[in-house]
């Protein structure tokens, strides 16, 4: 399929506005794949707020052009699936989990905050977990300290809560008949 002139410029508007909003690029080779194996990863891509998107590599190059996705210039050869994602790890990870298992996807690399990334690259940057399994481990950390504190006071409490709750009824009951004397 041609683009004219007006329509190759509306792609490379398009995919720039993309690169505008996103962290991160993972480029993959798709040589191979059969329609159907595209349209799985395409909706897995969808359903995690990937732009995945098959481009002419001069196309992409002018649309990365200046933005901190220029620097994976380089690895854009060959025939190419582009995925943009504003969370930092959902590109990298939508392509290496289809990669693990589809041998025909082939990861080229990528970029990330400005800098560009090989092959083991992307896979490190997809094996950090999403962000909110981040977010639930730093409050399962900070919850872990709070917890042992309110059960070693619990201890003390009840260690002393036999003594202590007596004794601050004997001292009431004590200063009542003296108050009414």
């Amino acid at each position: 399929m041609s683009l004219n002139k007006s329509e190759k410029a509306a792609v490379v508007t398009d995919v720039s506005a993309q690169a505008a909003r996103s962290q991160t690029l993972a480029l993959a080779e798709y040589r191979g794949l059969t329609v159907e194996n595209l349209n799985k990863l395409r909706v897995d891509a969808r359903s995690k707020g990937v732009y995945l998107h098959v481009l002419k590599n001069t196309l992409a190059r002018r649309a990365v052009a200046g933005t901190p996705f220029e620097v994976a210039s380089g690895a854009m050869v060959g025939p190419l699936i582009y995925g943009f994602s504003e969370d930092a790890v959902a590109a990298a990870k939508v392509i290496a989990d289809f990669a693990k298992t589809n041998d025909k996807l082939i990861i080229k690399g990528g970029a990330f905050a400005g800098k560009a990334l090989d092959v083991n690259g992307v896979k490190a940057l997809a094996s950090i977990p999403s962000r909110e399994v981040l977010i639930s481990q730093v409050a399962g950390l900070l919850k872990s300290p709070i917890q042992r504190i309110a059960a070693v006071v619990a201890a003390v409490a009840e260690k002393r809560g036999g003594g202590a709750v007596a004794e601050g009824a004997n001292d009431a009951s004590a200063e009542a008949p003296a108050a009414a004397a």
